[in-house]
């Protein structure tokens, strides 16, 4: 496949992987057995496509640019690839099935929006490996207590277990991003500590808790907890969101749902 012809899109915030290290750790990462159920997003000129297709039976892949589905669609095998030529922030993962394995180089201008689509979809996943901007990555795998930890934080802990394993420098790609880059390993959780009654409910909640993070619980939360609510949660009202775990906010969630009806 032709590699050199292709002009990277800034409205589609391409930049392509083009170091050979980080495409093999990437890929070994990720260690596909050749009847795994894979997809990738966005495979733009195939620098982990080639490597997966060759460990795969079969591999989708999900990719908007017209130009690069097309180029792929002449140049591999049909028998050994499915190209979805579709918006992954709209596309279906369920479709394609369950124990379904995804991996991509994420657009970094949808990296967040994207994340949260493929998170309403965790009961056909067994695992995610995506690049994505560092900064991103060091909010998703953030604890509380640190200045990192955030609404993407809990909402994808709730679903997901999370690690960070591998750094990529901006000169791994072309064009070069103005931002580091890292790989995150994200695994769904098959049974919550806390379940949320409302998963709504939830997102509301703490959306509303990181609004403003310097206000306290009481003051973000206000309408949704009332003291008694904080006290049945296990909740200091007097403290800052960014101290509170994961299933303390589910715990509120789950008051809060009850106190609406």
């Amino acid at each position: 496949m032709k590699s050199t012809k292709h002009l990277p899109r800034k409205r589609f915030g391409q930049h392509f992987l083009v170091d050979t290290s980080a495409i093999r750790k990437i890929v070994d990462a990720v260690a596909p057995r050749t009847d795994d159920l894979v997809v990738e997003i966005g495979p733009g000129l195939g620098a982990i496509t080639l490597p997966l297709m060759e460990r795969l039976d079969h591999l989708h892949v999900v990719e908007i640019d017209r130009d690069i589905a097309g180029r792929l669609r002449s140049s591999q095998d049909p028998a050994k690839i499915t190209i979805h030529e579709a918006d992954a922030l709209r596309f279906d993962f369920t479709a394609l099935g369950s124990d379904l394995r995804i991996v991509g180089n994420l657009p970094y201008n949808i990296s967040t929006p994207l994340l949260f689509h493929i998170a309403a979809s965790t009961k056909n996943i067994r695992d995610c490996h995506f690049m994505l901007q560092r900064e991103v990555v060091d909010r998703m795998v953030a604890e509380p207590g640190g200045k990192d930890y955030g609404r993407l934080s809990v909402m994808l802990q709730y679903r997901f277990r999370m690690g960070k394993i591998l750094d990529v420098p901006p000169g791994a790609f072309n064009p070069p991003p103005k931002v580091q880059s890292a790989v995150v390993r994200m695994v769904p959780i098959a049974e919550p500590k806390v379940r949320a009654d409302d998963e709504g409910m939830l997102s509301e909640l703490v959306r509303r808790a990181f609004t403003q993070r310097r206000k306290t619980l009481r003051n973000a939360l206000s309408g949704l907890l009332d003291e008694a609510g904080f006290v049945e949660a296990g909740l200091d009202p007097g403290v800052r969101p960014e101290t509170v775990a994961v299933e303390g906010f589910v715990r509120a969630a789950n008051i809060a749902a009850r106190m609406r009806t």
